[in-house]
């Protein structure tokens, strides 16, 4: 155990450090950070390399193991109400306290504010488009319905819903979908679409299992767009608050402190309904033994710790820095050096998604259900393109002040025209990949940076630094589509160029 925990924490060290040394190397040149705000930095960095590597044992000792035995358990069953039935509440339990969702619920407190729900209205809408468009994905794999059929369909309808919502609801819908699919729900739903994937005898359960985040990430935007038609929400204002710096180390321990407190309390609470249906089900089907359960409930310790640690670390440490740089860039040399914040963005971008905990657990996915074939090196690397172009999309956006949907449209056509090209497998793996892409440190961090840009700049923060988290969840589903097409043509090369060397042995046996 601690030797795979110690080869976790280096995996995450390696992740963490290239984005750690960008915001130093800022803040030495361009935008400066006050000693208040680099403490919170250097605590957040240490408690992000901790809280990622325990994460990752957490999520590969339980999560992923209770996920994929419960799909294949219910897919056995073969009884269409259960396996519709159980998606639908485990969208729901592991989407309401998912901590990416309560971040980005927490900043939208104009929209809050207009209903007794509070904060929960946006919340409860995501959850139950989770829930239903989970069960949808996992009746897919069921009935063998491809999976771009479904998306071209869903997308379409979101956007056709956008024509009746108020332009300014438009970034926080599409924001919603990519926020969704963060560290909690992404290892539980892509064990699922594995587990049911696996009693499959027709050889395309390998591709069909992957597809399941991209249909939960597509629902949130459905419901939160509905949810603007239905309430007529427009108008939507951004609460801007100045930055509390800690004034010496007795400030940033008390700060940390209270994170800590806050975030075990939110962690918690999520894992709570995972672990109690989990319970449940043990007592139903006694799918596990003793030595099995032991291993799971340390694997539940090691997932709590490490949430705990990795969002007090991005929220705590890094939400004031990703504030304070997005300001320092956009008023650089009294606003001339304002342009610097696409390279700086794209710089941020390429390193940012690999300090995302959800990412590694996608890669390790591809790379086993491949057998190898897909390397996690390679699905970094595509991934990683994918979000620096996004960012730079941002910044580009906040800077000029383009219409979202003048991306957003184009950028989902391209991206499921290439569906009719890319392989199944890839398809499925790259609008997954959009979703846990934009996670935590794009919600806590680069949110954040977009939003103190914004500000600096006067410009409307609801439509031009809200977005960012959509476009971080589109770029990679035509860079990882891309790689895909690559890939089958390199395959049939290869398969030409063997079959052409078998030809001309039998060739050369029939001459002697």
């Amino acid at each position: 155990m601690t030797t795979a925990l110690k080869e976790k924490i280096v995996e995450s060290l390696t992740s963490v450090l290239p984005i750690a040394l960008i915001i130093v190397a800022l803040s030495l040149t361009v935008a400066p950070l006050d000693s208040g705000v680099f403490a919170l930095f250097t605590v957040g960095v240490v408690l992000l390399i901790f809280g990622m590597g325990c994460f990752t044992l957490g999520a590969d000792m339980s999560m992923l193991v209770i996920g994929e035995k419960i799909g294949s358990s219910i897919t056995h069953s073969r009884k269409i109400w259960l396996i519709a039935l159980v998606s639908l509440v485990i969208g729901i339990i592991v989407t309401v306290a998912e901590p990416d969702l309560q971040i980005l619920a927490r900043q939208v407190k104009s929209l809050s504010d207009r209903t007794v729900l509070g904060d929960y209205l946006l919340i409860i809408t995501v959850a139950a488009g989770v829930g239903v468009f989970l069960m949808i994905a996992m009746l897919r794999i069921v009935f063998h319905i491809r999976l771009s059929i479904l998306l071209i369909g869903f997308y379409a309808a979101a956007f056709v819903l956008s024509i009746f919502v108020s332009p300014d609801f438009w970034a926080v819908s599409f924001d919603s979908g990519g926020v969704t699919t963060g560290p909690m729900t992404v290892p539980f739903i892509m064990s699922l679409g594995v587990g049911v994937a696996s009693i499959r005898s027709d050889g395309k359960g390998q591709a069909d299992s992957f597809g399941l985040v991209a249909l939960s990430s597509v629902g949130p935007i459905i419901a939160v767009l509905t949810l603007g038609v239905v309430f007529k929400i427009g108008g939507l204002q951004y609460p801007y608050e100045t930055i509390d710096s800690p004034a010496n180390t007795y400030g940033t321990l008390v700060l940390y402190l209270k994170g800590l407190a806050d975030y075990s309390v939110e962690v918690l609470v999520a894992l709570a309904p995972i672990l109690v249906f989990f319970l449940c089900f043990q007592l139903v089907t006694r799918a596990f033994h003793k030595r099995q359960l032991v291993r799971i409930f340390i694997g539940f310790g090691y997932t709590l710790l490490g949430l705990v640690l990795f969002l007090t670390g991005a929220n705590v440490g890094f939400m004031p820095v990703g504030r304070t740089i997005g300001e320092g860039l956009a008023t650089m040399w009294n606003g001339n050096g304002k342009w610097l914040l696409i390279p700086v963005g794209m710089l941020i971008g390429y390193f940012v998604v690999a300090a995302e905990p959800a990412v590694h657990v996608l890669n390790k996915q591809v790379e086993r259900i491949s057998a190898g074939a897909i390397g996690a090196k390679t699905m970094k690397k595509g991934l990683c393109a994918g979000v620096s172009v996004s960012l730079g999309l941002a910044m580009l956006r906040i800077l000029t002040g383009i219409n979202i949907m003048y991306i957003l449209l184009p950028g989902y056509g391209v991206a499921l025209l290439l569906t009719f090209f890319a392989p199944p497998m890839f398809t499925g793996i790259a609008f997954d990949s959009g979703g846990v892409a934009s996670g935590a440190m794009v919600s806590s961090f680069v949110l954040p940076l977009a939003v103190g840009a914004c500000h600096a700049l006067s410009g409307s923060i609801m439509t031009d630094a809200f977005g960012c988290v959509a476009f971080v969840a589109l770029t990679p589903l035509i860079s990882i589509q891309i790689l895909g097409i690559v890939y089958k043509h390199k395959t049939r090369r290869i398969k030409r160029n063997f079959l052409s060397v078998e030809d001309k042995i039998l060739e050369y046996e029939v001459e002697a």
